[in-house]
């Protein structure tokens, strides 16, 4: 039994043009790790980290979490194992608020519509955790970075 936490074993990545990015990756982390990836442009590290956040589906290769293969592996699966990504590039959209894109694919639902007062909640008490004053309610294209 392994004490990773999550494994990639065995990760071709094929585009249908023929483009091999990823070729036969072993990545693994153990609890608590932080990685970083590094290599030249190209190299495949933005493709790899896509996989594993469930944006890509591999050519090859299984993904194994706590010591158990994950199937039909996808972004909501990798979001319920805990799995984030930060993008390399900006990915958030200009015309929503801080809060909208922040809980965008989690929001909290009241009914069919979203918990605004639930997601502002949750997102005041995360910025105030890290230290991060950001005003809530201001459209993403209005502030800096």
């Amino acid at each position: 039994m392994s004490d990773n936490i999550i494994e990639m074993i065995n990760i071709w990545k094929i585009y249908s043009n023929g483009f091999i990015a990823n070729r036969g990756i072993n990545f693994s982390v153990k609890t608590g790790e932080i990685h970083g990836l590094l290599g030249e442009n190209g190299a495949g590290k933005s493709t790899l980290m896509n996989i594993l956040f469930g944006f890509e589906k591999a050519t090859e290769g299984k993904i194994i979490y706590k010591n158990s293969e994950v199937h039909n592996y996808n972004a909501d699966r990798a979001i319920n194992m805990g799995i984030g990504m930060v993008h390399q590039h900006f990915m958030l959209v200009p015309s929503l608020t801080v809060v909208e894109n922040i809980i965008l694919g989690i929001e909290p639902r009241k009914g069919f519509s979203t918990d605004i007062t639930k997601a502002e909640k949750f997102v005041s008490e995360e910025m105030k955790k890290y230290g991060l004053p950001v005003p809530l309610d201001e459209k993403i294209k209005n502030i800096t970075v």
